[in-house]
């Protein structure tokens, strides 16, 4: 005689099934879907694509719920974030090795992509180092695939993500490529510095000159795109990042605190709050004031100019523009004591 399943596992079971029709009726339902038909008509008038080609695109992409599960939010929301911890993914020994042999590698394209674009070259590195650790991790997901789960299923992005799947087939176009054949991270960023489409589009360089834009296999391109990026977002040549704060015994932070990364604040108002440089650093124009957290511990205070900021453009988080800076700073230090530098 059958026993009766429990509710419990009944509930589970019932729902482990509900998730994987969703998943297989989402994998084969984007050329059929009212909102997909719409950005196809939407791509053909806008820019003379072929409707049955599109078509055959979405009914290839493919629905990805690890896609949803990477992207959304933590599910405990008070949960902290720590700097310390943030901090060790990124300024760590094999990364910073694999960034002094990437840089003796193609040193000559990072030193001309730097006199180019006016970009330190350790910024160009730690930038590359951050995303992909120099190319080790560039993403296996099919961004098509990718893209058009985060455009069509992820309604609080749909519309950024919508413009990177125009973006993507627009690129793929101006490639001469399948837009079946990008590989990437799971929101679409592509090659080693992990460019979204439409960065590809607006910033992207061929800086081995082959004719081509290439982020995955050519390290020039990677290089001289990373560096002009930067460039298009404010980088001022030789000009520094961020230096360490020093915050007075009186000091009234929540105020700076409160403006986040914009670089508001000049040595007098920062001064009227009781901070300052450290260690006698002369001013170097209006910065951000950057509180570092990390949990059970005091927080790090530094002040972030311009250059932070443009970093920041990136990606728009205080952590990674500190990560890109240290990585950097630490990857040129290994690079200067390396007995075998020539």
């Amino acid at each position: 005689m059958k026993t009766a399943m429990p509710r419990p596992l009944l509930a589970l079971a019932l729902l482990a099934g509900l998730t994987a029709a969703t998943a297989n009726q989402a994998a084969e339902r984007y050329a059929d879907r009212p909102e997909t038909q719409q950005f196809i008509e939407e791509m053909q008038q806008r820019h003379g694509f072929d409707k049955d080609a599109l078509t055959y695109i979405f009914r290839r992409a493919q629905y990805l719920p690890s896609v949803i599960k990477a992207i959304s939010p933590p599910p405990d929301p008070t949960s902290v974030r720590s700097w310390q911890r943030y901090r060790g993914r990124f300024i760590e020994p094999v990364r910073i090795k694999a960034g002094v042999a990437f840089w003796e590698r193609h040193r000559d394209s990072i030193k001309a992509a730097s006199e180019k674009y006016g970009v330190p070259e350790e910024i160009i590195v730690g930038i590359i180092g951050v995303e992909t650790i120099y190319g080790r991790n560039t993403g296996s997901y099919q961004t098509v695939s990718a893209l058009s789960t985060l455009a069509f299923d992820y309604p609080r992005r749909a519309e950024l993500f919508r413009g990177e799947l125009e973006a993507l087939l627009l690129m793929a176009r101006e490639q001469h490529r399948d837009p079946l054949d990008y590989q990437g991270s799971y929101a679409g960023a592509l090659g080693l510095p992990q460019f979204l489409p439409s960065s590809v589009r607006n910033y992207a360089v061929d800086f081995d000159g082959d004719g081509q834009i290439d982020l995955l296999n050519s390290p020039k391109d990677a290089i001289g795109s990373v560096a002009r990026y930067m460039q298009m977002h404010g980088w001022e040549t030789g000009a520094p990042v961020a230096t360490r704060a020093s915050i007075g015994s009186d000091a009234n932070l929540m105020p700076l605190i409160a403006n986040d990364i914009n670089p508001a604040f000049d040595t007098s108002t920062l001064a009227s709050y009781g901070v300052k440089a450290a260690n006698g650093a002369e001013s170097a124009g209006k910065a951000a004031f950057v509180e570092l957290v990390t949990p059970g511990e005091d927080s790090e205070y530094w002040l972030g100019y311009q250059n932070f900021y443009a970093i920041t453009r990136y990606n728009r988080s205080s952590f990674y523009a500190m990560s890109v800076f240290q990585l950097g700073e630490a990857v040129k230090a290994a690079r200067a004591a390396a007995p075998t530098r020539r």
